[in-house]
């Protein structure tokens, strides 16, 4: 499968390349220029970071002006992890609040990310008490009406069995306590 190189963001004016083969892949150095930061200094970082530096990657690439380079990639998800280990201070001015906005989407995205789990299982929580009250009121009502129907039951069982006999000794009248 031949790779394709699209545009999937701009910075400064820059487009910001995606080599989508097979697998999608962000070279460095162009981001680096459109920061105004050093591409060898942030691949030397990359170089030095227990995560990014194995799955950092050269890989051929179409650059701006047409022309065929090898350029210093990085997977194009751990590329949007290592934009935010970039320090706004070293970019140039311009660059600065987009920088500084990203990293505060990244610190909402994984507040998010990890307070969703968290709130779930509060509301999770919340949810089985509510419903473990609820099971234990009609348990409690079921148990009273069990009760009320055995207790009826009784009083029929005590009316069907009821004799003639029984009849004439009660001065000829049904007597039966039913219960409220």
């Amino acid at each position: 499968m031949k790779a394709k190189t699209k545009t999937v963001a701009k910075i400064n004016d820059v487009s910001i390349m995606l080599i989508d083969g097979a697998e999608k892949l962000v070279p460095i150095k162009p981001i680096c220029e459109a920061l105004g930061i050093d591409p060898k200094n942030q691949r030397s970082k990359i170089k030095n970071d227990e995560i990014l530096n194995p799955i950092g990657v050269l890989s051929t690439s179409t650059g701006s002006d047409g022309k065929k380079y090898e350029m210093f990639c990085l997977p194009y998800m751990y590329a949007l992890g290592w934009l935010f280990t970039i320090n706004a201070k070293n970019v140039k001015p311009e660059s600065r609040e987009t920088i500084l906005k990203y990293k505060m989407e990244c610190y909402t995205a994984l507040f998010n990310h990890f307070s969703d789990y968290s709130q779930f299982l509060e509301q999770k929580q919340i949810a089985l008490e509510k419903q473990l009250e609820a099971v234990e009121r009609v348990n409690s009502d079921y148990s009273r009406t069990k009760k009320e129907l055995n207790s009826a039951r009784k009083t029929l069982n005590e009316v069907k069995e009821m004799t003639f006999d029984q009849w004439l000794l009660n001065k000829r009248q049904l007597t039966i306590d039913f219960e409220n």
